[in-house]
């Protein structure tokens, strides 16, 4: 049975162009013409083309496939075993590019310029939700603070995150004392527990007045990944998460009162 252009066309899902170039080119030329000098393909064309397109798929030029196709015993081996290692080595270039890639996307939206190691020793469990930090760059994008914040975060030292880490570590043990002692998330303790916090903030990466450190405790309590950056998983406790969110709003009232109570507000 024979096959026009467009049939075979449609079969392989190339153009008529592309088996018109592989005739020209002595590639595949069709065993049989009509009477009007239409090209016509058997069963046998039809084979050889799917051999041409899988060595397209690997890479391989059309000279190359002429080779391989004069003597496919001979030559078919060696070809696809050296396309075999270029294709490894591609891989592991590429593998290297995306690795690149990925830790140029940490350092950008998450502020940490640190290797995977220097992120494990400093960072421990306290772990960089990428999904998170994408959805809050793009939330706060327009936000002089976070502009700050990212800015500070990317010029910090091992020893800067080190440091601060350190002093979120020991804010986390007087947390989780209060918290398991029942201090009243709006009493003093807890409050002043929730300003350590904004003071941290302000410390360590932007100026944190009240209104911004109720939104961010607002994400906490909304988002468990939010969270997972102060309190990671294992030392998370059913309601603590609402406990810090009413500890920062109770602690921002406090700071809202004591400012229109002072006296350059009178």
């Amino acid at each position: 049975m024979s096959y026009s252009v467009r049939q075979v066309a449609s079969f392989a899902g190339v153009t008529v162009r592309t088996l018109h170039h592989y005739d020209k080119a002595g590639l595949l030329m069709p065993s049989a013409r009509s009477r009007a000098g239409y090209r016509l393909y058997d069963e046998a064309d039809l084979a050889r083309l799917q051999q041409i397109l899988f060595y397209r798929e690997l890479g391989f030029s059309l000279d190359e496939i002429a080779d391989i196709l004069k003597d496919p015993q001979a030559n078919a081996l060696n070809q696809l075993r050296a396309r075999q290692r270029q294709l490894s080595e591609e891989i592991a270039r590429l593998q290297r590019l995306a690795e690149v890639a990925e830790r140029a996307i940490e350092v950008q939206q998450t502020g940490v310029s640190l290797t995977p190691q220097e992120r494990f020793e400093v960072f421990g469990e306290i772990s960089f939700d990428l999904s998170y930090a994408t959805e809050a760059q793009l939330k706060w994008a327009d936000s002089e603070g976070q502009r700050e914040s990212m800015a500070r975060a990317a010029a910090h030292s091992k020893e800067d995150w080190r440091q601060l880490m350190g002093e979120a570590a020991a804010w986390r043990v007087r947390l989780l004392a209060a918290f398991d002692a029942g201090e009243p998330a709006d009493g003093e303790r807890a409050m002043d527990l929730a300003e350590e916090h904004r003071q941290h903030i302000t410390r360590w990466f932007t100026t944190c007045p009240p209104d911004m450190h109720r939104r961010i405790a607002d994400d906490f309590v909304a988002d468990p990944r939010a969270f997972a950056l102060v309190v990671p998983p294992s030392q998370q406790q059913p309601g603590l998460a609402a406990y810090v969110g009413k500890a920062v709003h109770a602690n921002a009232s406090r700071r809202d009162s004591d400012r229109t109570d002072s006296p350059e507000t009178r």
